[in-house]
């Protein structure tokens, strides 16, 4: 529910209108909540066809409704959609093996590999590098990201993923420069509150961000949207405004935070010098109101003081985690004037009232802080929460009490990105009103040999690419005409490349790409930037238009998927834009120097067909002047559909 629609049934609420609510009965379990069941491998004709045990779920449903496997596709093709999976990049040579097993080792050994799924990842966790201007600094944010991407180059297991995200702080393992994983939650969107309102209107804002960290875990972890919940128990799933207040609570009981990267012993006497430093800066503020005499002389002194604390100060400029610590939240009135005070219980946890309708303001029974009790523990009952806020204990019952589900979301997820369709094709939405898994049975054995390999990320990968249903080619005239949306995968679907992997190939092609990785975000308008997309500055008060225009999803929002548009304004791009012509006129000039062959084979990795060089050769005769005339051509094949795309 959009805060607008919520303002306005808080609104009708407090003037004395009230929806009439029929008692619908208990809700459908839904098929996601269930078990996994492990199946025997379906018999297939063509037997000589599966190389993996995937194919036979694929291929005995394609032989039911009469249709057969498209053919593989060639190496090329197959070279080049394996490194936009994996990577994000244009194949080169490093990664190429004889045997295709060693290739799909190979990539997944390369670094990049990282940063490509740290990608995916980051749109599902509301990543961004810049907030607005009244919330506290997101200058470290890049620490999460890189965490991220280091977590999928080590394979790190996915349900331990999951608990460092929610609950590093609570791990005797974790040390303090591992809290930079709870950016999950710190990086949280968060919203302005103007503290001269009163508390009613103020307990409103604040409990659109708890419903936000729990819209975020439901529908990233579970595929379930449990904000549904706060108004009244969720219309389509078994999930009770209980259950949505029994997870509020935990969220009501951490403050977003900047935290040391270093141990106390490194960290109090920087803090304190800090503190220090704040004042004095405050003391030049000051000055500069009051302009005495001698302004400068003495803001050159306040000046000079900060320079020596900081250069006195081993590990001044430590960098700080975008983490969370342990306080509960009370909004309450200010002492003896107007307004509201935030008043934060340090070490201290909460439950929540139900809020009747999402009001905050019109309270019910105290809610005790547990899991879903459509998940029951071995007890039978929900997992109760009672170690500090309840993040360790939620954590461990979504790879625990919930690991069935859990596990299907991140299986579907990938085999979706791989794919372009998932076997369930609404990733974010497991409940009653998402849509059915195609293979239920594919999904189910999949997701429970995840489990038994360890949650490990990697060996998905291995199992999919591996597998004669990911190497098809995607010409298949039959399969398109009798199954368009290639829900039985009898033909791969061809696939526009997303914002970022079309970017870098075309950094890759001019030669200009800095592979660097991590660290700070820079502004991807910046014709000095040549880094990975991936480091291009987020913001999410004042998105890039660069990014808008093409299809790049909101920061502050839960993204599952790109959407994917064609608009004048990426024409006007791929045209007219400062880029596109930075980085034809580099091509270009390289392209002068080596002909269209060449060309062809640096962009395609194939030799130009007659047609093609013809055409090159009669553009770039019928002009004079042959920098610009390179710099055109090279422009077009830049910004051609065979960059743009897939097969």
């Amino acid at each position: 529910m959009s805060p607008l629609s919520r303002g306005l049934l808080l609104l009708l609420a407090s003037a004395g209108f009230v929806l009439a609510k029929k008692d619908e009965g208990p809700k459908p379990v839904p098929w996601s909540f269930g078990p996994l069941k492990r199946t025997a491998l379906p018999q297939v004709k063509d037997t000589a066809w599966p190389k993996t045990r995937l194919d036979y779920y694929i291929l005995a449903k394609m032989e039911a409704t009469g249709l057969k496997p498209a053919p593989r596709a060639d190496e090329r093709v197959l070279k080049r959609r394996l490194a936009f999976d994996l990577t994000g990049l244009p194949p080169s040579d490093v990664s190429d093996a004889s045997d295709w097993s060693d290739k799909v080792r190979g990539m997944l050994a390369n670094p990049h590999y990282g940063e490509r799924w740290a990608r995916h990842w980051l749109d599902l966790a509301r990543y961004t590098d810049q907030t607005p201007d009244w919330l506290d600094s997101t200058k470290y944010s890049y620490l999460y990201r890189d965490w991220v991407v280091q977590a999928f180059n080590e394979d790190m297991p996915y349900d331990r993923f999951v608990v460092r995200q929610l609950a590093t702080d609570f791990l005797p393992e974790c040390a303090p420069k591992d809290r930079v994983a709870l950016g999950f939650i710190g990086l949280s969107p968060t919203y302005f509150k103007e503290l001269q309102l009163p508390p009613e209107i103020i307990k409103t804002t604040v409990a659109d961000e708890w419903e936000e960290h729990v819209d975020a875990i439901g529908r990233t972890f579970l595929g379930l949207t449990l904000a549904c919940a706060r108004c009244h128990d969720h219309k389509s799933d078994p999930i009770t405004a209980q259950d949505y207040y029994a997870l509020a609570g935990v969220f009501a009981s951490v403050k977003l935070s900047e935290l040391p990267t270093m141990t106390d012993e490194f960290w109090k006497p920087v803090e304190k010098a800090r503190a220090e430093v704040a004042s004095l800066d405050r003391q030049i503020k000051e000055l500069a109101k009051k302009k005495p005499k001698d302004l400068k002389e003495q803001t050159a002194a306040l000046q000079a003081k900060m320079e020596a604390i900081k250069s006195n100060t081993p590990h001044y400029n430590m960098a700080m985690a975008n983490a969370v610590e342990e306080a509960a939240l009370f909004v309450v009135k200010k002492e003896k004037e107007h307004g509201t005070k935030l008043d934060y219980k340090t070490g201290m946890a909460r439950d929540l009232e139900l809020m009747k309708r999402g009001n905050p303001n019109d309270l019910g029974e105290t809610v005790p802080r547990r899991f879903l009790s459509a998940f029951p523990s071995k007890t039978g009952l929900p997992r109760k929460f009672t170690t500090g806020s309840g993040r360790l204990e939620l954590a461990q019952a979504l790879v625990e009490d919930a690991a069935p589900l859990t596990a299907r979301v991140i299986v579907n997820r990938v085999w979706k990105h791989h794919f372009g369709r998932g076997l369930v094709d609404t990733p974010s939405e497991f409940g009653n009103l998402g849509e059915l898994p195609t293979h239920p049975e594919l999904l189910d054995d999949l997701t429970g040999r995840f489990i038994e390999h360890g949650w490990s990320i990697k060996w998905l990968h291995r199992e999919i690419l591996n597998s004669a249903t990911w190497q098809q080619s995607s010409v298949a005239a039959e399969s398109e005409k009798r199954d368009p949306e290639n829900k039985l995968y009898a033909r791969m679907l061809r696939r526009r490349l997303d914002w970022e992997a079309w970017r870098d190939a075309i950094l890759t092609a001019s030669g200009q790409i800095d592979l660097k990785m991590g660290g700070p975000a820079s502004s991807i308008s910046d014709l000095k930037n040549t880094r990975r997309s991936l480091y291009g500055a987020s913001d999410r008060q004042d998105m890039d238009p660069m990014l808008r225009i093409h299809d790049v999803p909101d920061p502050g929002a839960h993204n599952p998927w790109r959407t994917e548009t064609i608009t004048p304004l990426q024409g006007l791009f791929a045209l007219n834009s400062p880029f596109m012509q930075q980085q034809a006129d580099v091509f270009g000039k390289w392209a002068m120097n080596h002909g269209v062959t060449e060309i062809y084979a640096r962009l395609f990795d194939r030799k130009p067909s007659a047609k093609e060089a013809a055409a090159a050769g009669a553009f770039i005769s019928g002009h004079e002047n042959g920098a610009v005339t390179w710099s055109q051509y090279a422009q077009a094949l830049l910004a051609g559909n065979e960059m743009l795309f897939v097969d």
